[in-house]
Formats: structure tokens, sequence, C-alpha cells
């Protein structure tokens, strides 16, 4: 009886010691597994920094790109007399090329396509991280009357120079630009480049107040845009198309400018579009309004001048 007490208690040492050896073998592997995830987990925490300032970064740029290359627009409109020919195509080759009708614009150093990939490659060096971009295309839209949308589309991949971690995806980085207080180019042309109208966003509504026409003078005299969605956008207005769209703006032309300027007075309705257009729907003067000063039928209601006009 005795010996079987013994090899009972060397059973229980034994597997005892099995059980610690395993218990420390599975803490080894575990602390193991944790050291080596750890210089992972901090390359990716530097990567989602770098991303992050990219992605921040990146609106920026295309803000400082898109808003020169409008600039540009309007004033190769002035030096030609013409408008922009294809929006979307001459916005391409000022992104890319850095050129306008193929001659270099020096304005566009430093916010050109390949100067924003310089200026990333840049950073992403002080990150120890390499990003490549591909497959670039660049749009020019309106969404709203008051903003112009450049969207730049792009394949991203960045990915850690130790090759521990990396990370792609298809980026779409958009930017919105006001059209406010840039120069309206059917003044430019209509006008030969003597007058300069600033589209800025009437303050002045409602224009009427029963017979009181305070506002609607001071939309005139202050020469300021409301939504039309019979009017042309912006954007039409850079290619001089007057067609109608959802994002249209417009204003009412002051025709004394024009007249100081020796520049033939039309008897028309003086929103700028039908103004400026062969176009001469039939219109009214309005009570108490300057005697020039005629809207066509289809802007009494909007105008608030239904109930004062001069039949």
């Amino acid at each position: 009886m005795r010996i079987k007490k013994l090899n009972k208690k060397g059973m229980f040492f034994t597997i005892l010691a099995i059980a610690l050896l395993s218990l420390f073998f599975v803490s080894y592997t575990i602390y193991t597994n944790v050291n080596d995830r750890e210089p992972i987990n901090k390359r990716i925490d530097t990567m989602n920094n770098f991303i992050f300032s990219l992605e921040e970064d990146l609106p920026r740029k295309l803000y400082a790109s898109g808003f020169r290359i409008i600039f540009l627009f309007e004033e190769k409109i002035v030096e030609n007399g013409t408008y922009i020919m294809d929006i979307n195509q001459t916005f391409e080759e000022a992104f890319f090329n850095g050129t306008i009708y193929s001659e270099q614009q020096e304005l566009m150093n430093g916010v050109r396509y390949q100067d924003i990939i310089d200026s990333i490659n840049d950073k992403s060096n002080s990150f120890n991280v390499e990003v490549n971009l591909s497959n670039p295309k660049i749009s020019i839209s309106q969404e709203d009357p008051w903003n112009i949308k450049i969207t730049l589309t792009v394949d991203l991949y960045i990915k850690d120079l130790g090759d521990l971690v990396s990370w792609n995806k298809t980026s779409n980085i958009t930017t919105l630009i006001p059209i406010e207080n840039f120069d309206d180019p059917l003044y430019i042309i209509n006008t030969n480049g003597l007058i300069a109208q600033k589209v800025n966003k009437t303050i002045y509504e409602p224009f009427v107040d029963g017979s009181d026409v305070t506002n609607l003078t001071l939309h005139l005299n202050n020469g300021r845009y409301i939504n039309s969605t019979s009017a042309p956008s912006f954007l039409n207005r850079l290619e001089g198309n007057i067609t109608s769209n959802q994002y249209g703006v417009e204003s009412l032309v002051y025709l004394p400018d024009l007249a100081s300027q020796g520049i033939t007075i039309k008897d028309k309705s003086i929103v700028d579009y039908i103004y400026f257009s062969d176009n001469d729907p039939s219109s009214n003067k309005v009570q108490s309004m300057p005697s020039w000063f005629k809207l066509d039928t289809s802007h009494h209601q909007i105008y608030g001048v239904e109930n004062i006009i001069v039949p």
C-alpha cells in the first residue's frame, strides 16, 4: 500500500510540472506575439497620422489650384475678348500641364498636379512612407448656385518603407470655390471689358414691400445677384452659354454705367442674360423705378413687382 501512495504522488508532481511548462510556453508565445506586433502597431499609428494630414491637406491644395485656374480663365476672357472653350477640357489642361490653350501660365507654378505630388512626396519622407497616386481625373461642376465644385479622383497607394503595412483606396478629393467676387464674363464680353461686374449675392430680399421699392433699388444699384433657374450658371457664363440652369444666377443691368462708357442702351428687359442677348421678350416699366428699368413678364413675380408694373 505504501508503494502505491508514492506512485500517485509522483504522477501528481509530473502532471503539475507539465502544466507549469505548458503555461510557460503559452505565456512566452503570447509575450512574443505582443512584442512582434508592437512595431507594426506603431507604424499603423504613424501611417494613420500621415493619411489624416494628407486628407486634410489635399483639398486645400486643390482649392489653391482651382481658384487660380478660374482667375486665369477670367484673365483670358479679358485678353482675348472670347469666352472659355470647353470648360472641363481647359481646366484639365491647366491643372495637369499648367497651360491654357498650350500657353504656359506662370501663376500655375506650385499648384499643378505634379507640384501637388512633389509636395506630398516631400512630406512622406519625414514619415518614412512611400506614396503613389495614379489614374488621376479632375472635374469641375456646380452643385449649388454659389460655389464651383472641384473633384480630383485618384488611386492612392501608401506603403511603409519597411514593408510592415500598406494602405490603398480610390480617393475623391473635393473642394468648393465660392463664385462671389469673381467678375461676370457676360459683362466683360458685352461691354468690351469696359465694365467689370462682380458676382455678389443679394442681401436686399424681399425686393418690394407693397409699393416700397427701396430694396429693389439697392439690389439694382449695387449690382447684386439672385439664384434663378431660368438663368445661366457661373460656369455657363464662362463658356458664354446663356441657357437656363438649375444653379443659375442673374443680375439686373444698371444702364447708366453702360451709358457712361459710351455703350448704346437697349430698350428691353434689364435681366442680364436677356439684355446681353438677341432675345427681346415683352417687358414692362415698374412704378417708382427709373424710366429705363424694365422687366420681362417672366420676372415680374421673381422681383415682386407684379402689382406695381406700368401697363
